[in-house]
């Protein structure tokens, strides 16, 4: 069984496959750890928005690593390369002005942070989509991989995150709590976007079509069930079904961060295939738990802890995690083994690496 069968068969939850999947995403200072150690070249995929890049990127050495999946994304278009400003910031295409940080890149001033209208919105310039340049690096990583890997799409920040980024985020909540007019504008408009490349990375041919907002927090939501459900649900069913307009059997895939049991029967009724990251020690995320619950309407993709686990334990540590996880949410398929997020500076090679073995020592089935 090679490495698209293996991912098919678990996250369809048709069968079982020959042992559990794994994926996993590493930042730049873990890429140029392991590209170094692997003489492998880092295979950078410019993204339009830039941190997204770190999920997308290096697939020729995490595949050597063991990972069973290629991800790829929407890029920028020819020739395209961010205004840089004295300050040591860039501006991104759609008017974000970003600073560099210890491994990301985060947004310090909005293209709307005055926002207060609906108008202003729609007035804002959006870069074109639909640019075929853009795509040049999925052609090429679909067409490469698709034969022997699970080929996943990438277009997190789906709407809820592209658009607080544009106002900044205590703009942005306050004002949808408030109910102003333009804070539903935005979501749209970044809504549409989301789903103009997606539509296209699955027209091109990914498996998988992975979309996200993080709405969770450490203790629960950052956004109430209710207000979600109001505004973000009938939204996020829009979305799933325009990538299975364009193709029926997608796997569609959502990444919601932080503490959001309360509305997984909610994504599962309007279409969810599989919940990333599962991210452990929150409320609600226990995993014999979720199992139980959702496990024969939902596939699991992630549980492993990236904030205490991966980078301060133990390699015999991380094996007995791996093999809980295996054995709570593994039982009859539906689970992909990933860390709960993209592994940091501060992870020993030797930690990624037992989890890896971990895996594959664990994850077989009879």
């Amino acid at each position: 069984m090679n490495s698209r069968e293996r991912v098919q068969r678990a996250l369809r939850r048709d069968g079982l496959p020959d042992r559990v999947p794994l994926q996993f995403d590493l930042s730049r200072p873990l890429l140029e750890a392991f590209s170094a150690k692997l003489d492998i070249p880092i295979g950078w995929q410019p993204n339009y928005y830039e941190d997204l890049k770190y999920r997308t990127s290096g697939n020729e050495i995490r595949v050597a690593m063991g990972s069973d999946c290629v991800l790829v994304g929407g890029g920028v278009p020819a020739g395209y390369e961010p205004e840089q400003t004295d300050d040591g910031c860039i501006v991104n295409e759609f008017g974000m002005k970003m600073k560099m940080g210890i491994g990301w890149y985060d947004v310090v001033l909005g293209p709307l942070e005055s926002c207060a209208t609906v108008q202003e919105v729609r007035d804002l310039p959006f870069p074109d989509p639909m640019d075929p340049a853009r795509f040049e690096d999925a052609r090429r990583y679909i067409a490469g991989y698709k034969d022997d890997y699970f080929v996943i799409g990438d277009v997190e920040l789906t709407m809820f995150e592209m658009a607080w980024h544009m106002t900044g985020l205590q703009k942005f909540m306050t004002d949808m709590a408030m109910g102003e007019a333009y804070v539903e504008a935005l979501i749209d408009r970044t809504m549409a976007w989301s789903v103009a490349i997606g539509k296209q990375l699955v027209e091109l041919g990914v498996d998988g079509i992975w979309t996200g907002d993080d709405f969770g927090a450490q203790n629960g939501m950052m956004v109430s069930p209710d207000m979600w459900r109001k505004i973000f649900k009938p939204r996020m069913a829009e979305v799933f079904s325009e990538f299975r307009a364009v193709n029926r059997d997608v796997v569609v895939m959502y990444h919601c961060d932080g503490a959001i049991a309360p509305i997984l029967p909610d994504l599962i009724e309007i279409g969810l295939d599989v919940f990333n990251p599962v991210q452990p020690g929150v409320p609600g995320h226990e995993p014999s738990e979720l199992k139980a619950q959702f496990g024969s309407e939902l596939s699991f993709w992630g549980a492993i802890d990236q904030q205490q686990l991966l980078p301060h334990g133990t390699p015999d540590e991380i094996e007995a995690d791996v093999k809980a996880k295996i054995d709570a949410l593994g039982p009859g398929g539906g689970y992909m083994v990933a860390p709960a997020h993209i592994l940091q500076g501060d992870t020993p090679l030797e930690n990624v690496e037992a989890m890896i073995e971990a895996v594959k020592r664990h994850g077989v089935y009879d």
